[in-house]
């Protein structure tokens, strides 16, 4: 069955779609239809004759392959074995598998190395180089080799320091036949420099190329797509300027203007229909990004009606900001019947997530955190949860082994063997195990690992007692974090940053405020330790995932790119947080794409878009008074018409006629679901 363009397509997507031959460049806005289009074109190149295996189309996720893949696959109805579509970085896998070989050294069976290889592999290289492997500073080393290798910084009188270790790690990993996710990209033009005939090979064989979020490439990336289609010329990108915001992890959208100076003759096709978002939602973003000078000119336009007026609320502080966007979670959920997984509560930073969380946990709504760690994951959480499992359950051995060291206790690996040998022997649990080491006197153990099992166990034991009689367990919770010595371990743990040891033990008083807020609700009429445990375990688990209802989806602006929601609620619109304090330090420059990051977050919301700005917000221990997101005199907030925002009205009291309306309207679904 033929595809038709025209039919399945507007106008300027179909146009997209049919220029198959010479270089093209789509500028798809927000929601226009991106996926779609590209998918219809690959399509239609396959029904036109090209085949499979002559098609590269590159994308920056896994999940955006595969379903990229699967929706050309439900076009078609073919078998799609000899098409590519790939990420960047699993197309240079494909690359070196087959022709590593051309490099000195280099065997097809290379190991890639992840972040903790890398890590042990630069410490190894700053010994070898006299640098010390105890002080360094891993992040900004591993960064520096990085910038150095994709060509983003250039050695001089700053950096010359750390060139013998630069050039250490990179013996090292040809001497261990292995390579890092960097020349995942660099390594194949490496090849492709020195091999000129395997160059030609791969031009030959992917002679028709795409490239799906093309602002988000690097330069390194930008290189590797022209030196394979320079010649061949047929190469179509696909990207909006305007959604570039990953430019600390080297994207370059100026790779766009790159591309009109390379590729003079291309075709340029504007995608302006969006599909997504109302009139007034839309208008708030074009207004919000026309501020920007360094874009392409573009106007978003959509077909669907006005829609509800972009409110504003400015809660007190940020308890009360989670408060009110819990509240109206709930009640769209239940007068409008508005699933939790068409929510998005978006961040500028992960830091804002945890009275977030602790707000959802009260009020019995599932989330999931993404473009972060969950604080109820973090680590230093996770040891202060695990020690209330195993006091509400001594036989978790799960949770217990997670803390028997932690801090350390001098329970070593012989010793703890011991006990595990010696709870598989009589069936029983660790803790149990435990408890008969400390009563039999003849024992193999040393007195001194009996004194610290001993120490363990009258801890665990004396926590129970006072954490079940349900009395004062906020009081309790903090003795047993002095009884344990949480902060000195933390201390000693990260003796070469301070910095970040007082970071984790804030979230852990962060963690006790929160149970202590639990503890003190009215509406615990009797709380025990195993009801707030159970509470995290179900709104916080993975397997808890109900398909119907779903999760509320709880994450950072970076990681909302690409998604969308019914209702989206953006939190902590305010000075230093967005735009954010610490990317204009670094880079005065960068209020434009700190600009691109607040339009993104807009353009996430189909029907209703809130927006809170806090006037006061705890910063570590101390409370500031705020400011609405500005920038000198630009204000992001006010970049937004009058006439498309308003302020969030308090609830009124509803009358008779109306609340027996709304409880009608509740019975009727919860009718429908059983």
């Amino acid at each position: 069955m033929a595809i038709q363009l025209e039919k399945e397509l507007n106008d300027m997507q179909c146009k997209a779609a049919s220029i198959i031959d010479g270089p093209v460049l789509i500028i798809a806005g927000a929601g226009s239809g991106k996926t779609r289009m590209i998918t219809f074109r690959i399509a239609h190149m396959l029904e036109s004759g090209i085949p499979q295996s002559s098609i590269l189309a590159l994308t920056f996720t896994n999940k955006a392959a595969r379903e990229m893949e699967e929706r050309i696959k439900q076009l078609t109805g073919q078998k799609l074995g000899q098409l590519t579509v790939s990420t960047f970085h699993a197309f240079g896998v494909k690359i070196l598998r087959e022709s590593i070989h051309h490099l000195p050294g280099y065997k097809e069976n290379f190991t890639i190395y992840d972040q903790a290889d890398k890590n042990s592999a630069v410490k190894e290289a700053a010994i070898h180089s006299g640098l010390g492997g105890e002080n360094l500073d891993l992040y900004m080393v591993n960064n520096l080799i990085s910038e150095i290798k994709t060509g983003r910084k250039k050695w001089d009188n700053t950096n010359d320091y750390f060139k013998p270790l630069f050039d250490y790690y990179h013996s090292h990993l040809a001497a261990y036949n292995a390579v890092d996710f960097d020349d995942l990209i660099i390594m194949p033009q490496m090849l492709f420099r020195k091999e000129p005939e395997v160059l030609e090979h791969y031009r030959e064989r992917y002679s028709y190329i795409m490239v799906d979020e093309f602002q988000d490439t690097s330069m390194a990336q930008y290189n590797l797509v022209k030196m394979l289609g320079e010649n061949n010329r047929n190469v179509c990108v696909v990207g909006d300027d305007d959604q570039s915001i990953y430019s600390w992890r080297g994207a370059n959208y100026q790779n766009i203007v790159n591309f009109e100076q390379d590729f003079p003759e291309r075709v340029e096709i504007k995608l302006e229909q969006n599909y997504r978002s109302t009139k007034n939602i839309l208008a708030a973003a074009n207004n919000v990004i026309s501020n920007n000078t360094n874009r392409k000119e573009k106007e978003l336009w959509t077909g669907t009606s006005e829609g509800k007026s972009i409110e504003i609320f400015h809660p007190e502080n940020e308890i009360n900001e989670a408060e009110f966007i819990a509240e109206l979670i709930h009640r769209f959920n239940y007068e409008e019947n508005i699933k939790f997984h068409n929510v998005g509560v978006l961040v500028r930073t992960n830091s804002l997530t945890a009275v977030l969380e602790d707000a959802f946990l009260a009020a019995n709504i599932p989330y999931k955190v993404s473009g972060g760690q969950s604080f109820f994951q973090r680590k230093e959480i996770k040891d202060i949860i695990s020690y209330l499992r195993v006091i509400s359950n001594p036989d978790d051995d799960v949770n217990l082994l997670r803390i028997i060291n932690t801090p350390r206790r001098g329970i070593g690996n012989t010793s703890l063997m011991k006990i595990r040998e010696l709870a598989e022997d009589r069936e029983c649990s660790i803790f149990s195990a435990m408890s008969l080491l400390v009563r039999d006197e003849d024992s193999s153990l040393k007195d001194g690992i009996r004194s610290h099992i001993v120490e363990f166990v009258d801890l665990v034991n004396g926590f129970r007692e006072k954490f079940l009689s349900g009395k004062k367990m906020t009081a309790s919770l903090r003795a047993l974090i002095d009884e344990i010595d949480y902060w000195g371990y933390l201390i000693t743990d990260n003796s070469k940053n301070e910095k970040l040891a007082r970071w984790k033990f804030g979230n852990v008083q962060k963690f006790i405020e929160f149970f202590e807020n639990w503890e003190r609700n009215p509406d615990n009429i009797k709380p025990s330790i195993y009801d707030y445990l159970n509470k995290i375990t179900l709104i916080t688990s993975d397997d808890a995932d109900d398909e119907e209802e779903g999760k509320i989806n709880l994450m950072t602006i970076h990681a909302s790119k690409g998604l969308e929601f019914e209702v989206v609620f953006l939190a902590g619109v305010e000075d230093h947080i967005i735009p954010h304090a610490r990317a204009l330090e670094e880079n005065p420059d960068s209020i434009e794409e700190e600009r691109r990051l607040f339009y993104v977050a807009i353009t996430r919301a189909r029907e209703k878009l809130f927006i809170t700005s806090c006037q006061s917000r705890r910063v570590m221990r101390d409370v500031v008074d705020t400011i609405p997101s500005r920038f000198l005199e630009s204000r992001f907030l006010e970049e937004i018409p009058e006439e498309l925002i308003v302020p969030h009205q308090e609830d009124q009291v509803l009358d008779t006629t109306s609340a027996l309306d709304q409880f009608a309207a509740m019975k009727a679904r919860f009718a429908e679901k059983n």
